[in-house]
């Protein structure tokens, strides 16, 4: 196999990414001066020794503690749970969550087999009374596996501390699903406006 082939293959694994679109990629690099080629070379190699999951929350960084963790204006008391680590900036995006995280590092897929045991869920659970949190938001995808592994986190959070949860001391909640801003009710499926109705508020 060729060097060209075999770069091409390597890039044709990365997500939304096909062969030919790794092909052309190919071809830009090889257009390139050698020092840019270098230089990614070196970002990524920099990237796989230098990257690792925080301490606490599992976020990535290149502390032992992410900088939302050490951030003191974040509330320690409301923790969003989320699937991936690039979830985190979706949400941060919106300017309107001022609480922390906690990275589950995956979700619940038999099928691909992922169990509950390769999730960070312990990890979650042993977070809660040390650190005092009163709310934790499953925002999961509203995925099959999504809405399971939320399901599978909220059993778990009820069974570890039936008292804490139960008599309010932990709120358990769940992000809200529906129509997006500035969509029309004509293009949406059954699924999504079943969920919006679900999810209506007074007003």
């Amino acid at each position: 196999m060729s060097v060209i082939d075999e770069l091409t293959n390597e890039l044709a694994r990365l997500p939304g990414i096909g062969r030919k679109t790794a092909l052309r990629l190919t071809y830009h690099l090889l257009r390139q001066p050698s020092s840019q080629s270098r230089k990614l070379a070196e970002a990524l190699v920099a990237l796989t020794e230098r990257v690792r999951p925080c301490e606490r929350c599992h976020n990535l960084t290149e502390s032992p503690l992410c900088a939302l963790c050490t951030d003191p204006r974040r509330d320690p008391t409301t923790l969003c749970v989320v699937e991936q680590a690039s979830d985190i900036a979706s949400i941060e995006r919106a300017g309107e969550f001022r609480g922390l995280y906690h990275v589950l590092g995956g979700r619940l897929s038999p099928l691909d087999g992922v169990g509950p045991e390769d999730l960070t869920v312990a990890a979650l659970l042993a977070r809660l009374e040390p650190d005092g949190v009163r709310e934790v938001i499953l925002a999961t995808n509203p995925s099959l596996e999504g809405e399971a592994t939320a399901l599978y986190v909220q059993r778990q959070l009820t069974g570890m501390s039936r008292s804490l949860v139960d008599g309010g001391a932990i709120r358990v909640t769940r992000i809200a699903r529906g129509l997006p801003v500035g969509g029309d009710l004509e293009y949406a499926d059954g699924v999504t406006i079943a969920q919006a109705l679900a999810a209506r508020r007074e007003m």
